[in-house]
């Protein structure tokens, strides 16, 4: 009578251990297929080093959030990791690919993509053979442009009324 329990119970765990395995199989598979999909859509580069931090300090740095592309002539180089107040200038820490060498004499600019598109920064390669070296920072920086505050400054101008002309004033 025992003897004949034993195997019931035997066959019983191997399937349970069956299911067990297919379950954890099902997650390692799921896992790295969405570690294979944030590494191809989320442009994360895993074969090249992790890179050095430069710093750039703007007059105004809206728009530009961590995690911003950091380009040079069209070409994704870095990005932006961090930005906080110094004084009263916004400093922009860049993380840059080590393969990725900037001049001393090089123009960070914040652009736009197309009018109303996203911020990301724009390195402008110098001619100097001297170059930034890790935690050094960029001299040159040309802060984004207020396209909100020039619309507001131009439909004011049109509200108001003309000034006289020369022929309105003479008697």
């Amino acid at each position: 009578m025992g003897g004949s329990r034993l195997p019931a119970t035997l066959g019983c765990i191997m399937r349970m251990l069956g299911v067990g395995i297919s379950v954890a199989g099902f997650l390692l598979l799921g896992g790295l297929s969405l570690g294979y999909l944030f590494t191809r859509l989320g442009e994360v580069d895993l074969q090249r080093g992790w890179g050095y931090t430069v710093y750039a300090d703007f007059t105004n740095a809206s728009g530009l959030d961590p995690g911003s592309v950091v380009e040079i002539a069209g070409v994704q180089v870095g990005q932006v990791t961090a930005i906080r107040l110094d004084d009263t200038r916004a400093r922009v820490t860049l993380k840059l690919r080590d393969d990725v060498l900037v001049q001393d004499d090089a123009i960070a600019s914040i652009q736009t993509r197309g009018l109303l598109g996203e911020r990301y920064l724009l390195i402008t390669p110098g001619g100097s053979d001297e170059t930034i070296p890790p935690g050094g920072k960029i001299r040159e920086t040309e802060s984004p442009l207020d396209l909100p505050g020039l619309m507001a400054a131009y439909v004011a101008s049109r509200n108001r009324p003309a000034p006289p002309s020369d022929k309105e004033r003479t008697p």
